[in-house]
């Protein structure tokens, strides 16, 4: 199984993953961006773009990957990753379901006032690439994002307990 955190950047994917991996047994944190870096390495680089989301071998690469490593290792895989793009979670929610992956999708959010004081507490200079999603992420929240997935409001809770929420709901 994979239990897909989604949500935009600085809503605290990567920090829950890391304990929704702690509460489920035989689970396993693989993280999709490690897939795009892998392509931003390559020399002479790919075609430019403002995320590596947007070239075409990312999304079979992470359905691949992801369904190499549950082959090898069985479990679960707890896979942070913001997918804004209804196209693109379409091409890699398919891809996983025709090979038997089942897939629970959850959306971290938090209302734009919260997200952009995290952003902007999380470093000295809050991130420009943080801060230019958080109206793509309002987008698709608005039009597909929120009925795609179960819906976890993290604005008033720690990340404790979101990842509990999580956990709870995956093992109920």
């Amino acid at each position: 199984m994979i239990v897909w955190l989604n949500g935009t950047h600085g809503v605290g994917k990567t920090t829950t993953s890391a304990l929704v991996q702690q509460l489920l047994p035989d689970a396993r944190v693989l993280d999709a961006e490690k897939v795009g870096e892998t392509l931003m390495d390559i020399s002479p680089g790919l075609p430019s773009t403002d995320n590596f989301q947007h070239w075409p071998p990312w999304r079979p690469l992470v359905v691949e990957t992801a369904r190499r490593v549950l082959d090898y290792t069985g479990g679960t895989l707890v896979m942070p990753m913001t997918v804004l793009v209804e196209e693109y979670w379409r091409e890699i929610s398919t891809g996983l379901a025709a090979h038997g992956i089942p897939v629970r999708h959850f959306v971290l959010h938090a209302d734009q006032d919260t997200l952009r004081g995290r952003i902007e507490r999380a470093h000295a200079v809050p991130s420009p690439f943080r801060l230019a999603y958080l109206e793509p992420y309002a987008e698709a929240a608005r039009t597909w994002l929120h009925r795609e997935a179960e819906v976890v409001d993290t604005a008033h809770l720690t990340p404790d307990q979101v990842a509990a929420r999580i956990a709870g709901s995956v093992l109920a």
